[in-house]
This record gives C-alpha cells, structure tokens and sequence, in this order.
C-alpha cells in the first residue's frame, strides 16, 4: 500500500518537473522560433522586414543563456542536490585616482558610473564562462528539452485523442496516456548530467579559483597571526612585565630597608612573593591561550574533556579517546569548540550542549550542538566568519543548523588522516 500510495506522487511530481525543466531549457529555441514567425508573417520578400526578428534573436541569444543556466543549476540542487559551481569571474572594485578619474582594472573613466559598466561589460564578454551558458543554452534544447518535454506532449496527445469520437484516434490518446504515466518520474532527470557536463567549470576555471581561495587564506592566517602576536606583546606588557617590574623595585627596597627596618622589610618580601605568585599564574594563563598544555600533553579529547569542565554549561562529550590528529588540526578544532561553547553561554543562553568528535571516510568531524535561542549566522567580521577561515586553512568546512528558538548545531568537518 505504501508503495502503490508514492506512486502516483512520483509521478505527478516527475510531471512538473519536467514541464518546468522542458520551458526552462526550450526558452531559447522558442523566442527564435517567434522571430522566425514575425519574419514570415511581415513579409519573405521584403528584407527590411526581417530587421526586427534578427534584433530579436540576437538579443535573446546573448541576455536569455545566462539566466536560464543559473535557473538550471538551482533546480538540480534542489532536487538532486548536485552543486555545479558556477565559476563567473568576480568583478573587482572601482578606485578614484587622486586627478579625479575611476580607475576599474582596465582603463580610466571620468564618472564612477561610467567605469562600473565598463568593468562589468568587459568581464561579462571576457568570462569564459559566458561562452559556456551559450553553449549550454544550444545543447540543453536538443538533449534535456527534447526528453523533458515527452510527458507534456504525451498528455496533449492523450487530450486531444481521447476527445475524438473515433477509435482509432482514441487508441492514439490512450497511447499517449500510458507514454505519459510511464515517462514522468524519469524524463526530468534528464537534465542533471547535460548540467554537469557542460555547466561544470573547466579545470583551468577551477585552478583559477584555487588561487584565489588560497591567496585570501594567506592573507587572512597572516592578520590572524599578526593579531596573535600584537595579543601576546600586549598581555605580556601590560600584565607579567609589569608585575616583574614591580617585583624588582620591591626586592631592591626590602635590600635598602634589611639593615634599618627588618619587619618592613619582611613585609615587602612577603608582598614580593605573592607578585611572583600572580606572575606565574598569569604567564600560565597566557601559555594556555596560546596553547593550552593538556592539548600539548593529551591530546584532542582530554582537552576537549577538561574544556568542558570550565564552561559554565552542561556539557556532554562523546568521542573516541583514541582520536589523534596533528598539532595544528587538533588545535584549529579546540579553539572552534571553546568559542562555540562560548557563543552558547553569552549569546545562545543555553544550559545544555553536547560535544561529538567522530572519525568518517576523509576525516574529522566535530559537532557542537547547544539548547539555547538559536539565531546564530555568519556575519562579516563576525566569529563564526573568522572560525571557517581558520578551517578553510585545511580544507575544512562549517555549516550551521540554527533555527529561531534553537537548538544551534554547528558541524565542523576536517579532511585529514588520524596520526
């Protein structure tokens, strides 16, 4: 029964699919088909009359494919969850010299209007990837169209066949009927590998972006350890220098004050011992910022473990004690657990999270999911953006699930292997 129940449903979702995939792909062929028509209809012989169809034409072969490859790549993710890149060159940004002229990457304009258009139009025509909407935008009719549009036209020819007295004609309505109810679940996905393989971006596209994503991780892991180091300098100035400073100048007094005044200068000993003391714990401290030592010492887990000690949350971990990975992943995923589990407590007001470290087939995969109000995206500048340019380093990914009103999970995955 449930089979027979999901039947009709797959069929009558293939159905609008594949009426929407054969409009979406047949669109090109269409408005050259009305060009064609008010060619003929305005007059074969006279030449003039065929101005306006040709403007036609050409204006929907260059503005139609574009649009039409966007509208595929978004339906084949949505039904198939296949993601075709769509590889567009990204226009840079307009600059004002200082004699008063925009400067776009290409050449000199007067007005800032005047070379934004001209950038866009020189990396619109420049973009390789132009040139494979229109490619795709001839293929597609001819493949994913022609089979899209078989159970459309089957219904029409069922209509139009059972609507006749005669048998013979009904014969062929009902031909079609069958074609129809056979031929829907499957003649949409079609579209899927004529997509992939002619919308998919070209190996030199793809190194191209490699470049560039590598470039910006560059750049970012360079601020970022820059910023460490102006963190550290600061901490060290303004905190255990300070104190040592004001260690010396106690100790030095307490040696003047030894011969004439033994109690203050037991007194100052004393407070002496205590500065040291706090010292000590505040280079501790800061050791630990940087990294703390049971990561060091035990490992991801345990540090993870005693972590969650601290955190003023409900904490659960379930992960493999076996779990080793190299320094510097097991380091990116601690710091990323300690400020989730930060963001739960000041921004999420949760009471309850729960930590998982799992090992799959390429990697690493740490999730952190809390009880709190949810709400938590990734804004510009922002943690969470910072958090997946530091996974970005290795190739990792972070995806957020968090809805208003929670709960807020947070998945980060490392393609790495297990030392």
């Amino acid at each position: 029964m449930r089979q027979s129940g999901r039947w009709p449903a797959r069929i009558g979702v293939g159905f609008v699919r594949s009426c929407v995939v054969a409009t979406v792909t047949l669109l090109l062929p269409a408005v050259w088909a009305v060009a064609v028509a008010l060619g003929i209809r305005w007059g074969a012989d006279n030449p003039w009359s065929w101005l306006l169809p040709s403007l036609l034409v050409c204006a929907g072969t260059l503005a139609l494919p574009r649009p039409v490859c966007r509208l595929v790549r978004s339906l084949v993710a949505r039904w198939t969850a296949v993601v075709i890149p769509s590889g567009y060159l990204e226009a840079g940004p307009v600059t004002r010299m200082s004699t008063g002229y925009w400067w776009n990457g290409f050449g000199y304009e007067r007005t800032r209007r005047d070379a934004v258009m001209d950038r866009r139009w020189r990396i619109r025509w420049g973009d390789p990837a132009t040139w494979r909407d229109l490619r795709f935008a001839v293929v597609a009719p001819v493949t994913a169209g022609v089979v899209a549009a078989l159970p459309p036209a089957a219904v029409a020819t069922a209509v139009l066949g059972l609507a006749q007295p005669g048998w013979p004609a009904r014969l062929v309505g009902a031909c079609g009927l069958v074609v129809a109810v056979a031929a829907s679940p499957y003649a949409w996905r079609t579209v899927e590998p004529v997509a992939v393989r002619f919308l998919r971006p070209s190996p030199a596209m793809l190194l191209a972006d490699r470049v560039d994503e590598l470039t910006a991780m560059r750049a970012d892991a360079t601020i970022a350890q820059a910023a460490e180091i102006r963190r550290i300098e600061r901490d060290l100035h303004d905190g255990a220098q300070a104190r040592l400073v004001a260690l010396g100048l106690s100790l030095a007094t307490a040696e003047k004050l030894m011969e004439t005044d033994p109690g203050r200068a037991r007194a100052l000993m004393r407070d002496a011992r205590a500065g040291a003391g706090a010292s000590l714990a505040e280079l501790r401290d800061l050791i630990r910022g940087i990294s703390p030592p049971v990561l060091t010492e035990r490992g991801l887990v345990d540090a993870v473990r005693a972590l969650a000690l601290d955190v003023p949350l409900d904490v659960t971990v379930c992960a493999d004690t076996a779990l080793r990975l190299d320094p510097p992943i097991e380091s990116a995923l601690y710091f990323g657990i300690a400020e989730l589990l930060t963001n739960a407590v000041k921004h999420g007001r949760g009471r309850r999270a729960r930590v998982a470290l799992v090992r799959d087939g390429t990697g690493v995969v740490a999730e952190v999911e809390d009880d709190g109000r949810g709400g938590a995206d990734v804004r510009a500048g922002g943690g969470l953006a910072g958090l997946r340019r530091r996974l970005a380093v290795f190739d990792g990914t972070l995806e957020i699930t968090s809805p208003a009103g929670g709960p807020t999970c947070v998945r980060m995955a490392v393609p790495c292997e297990s030392s």
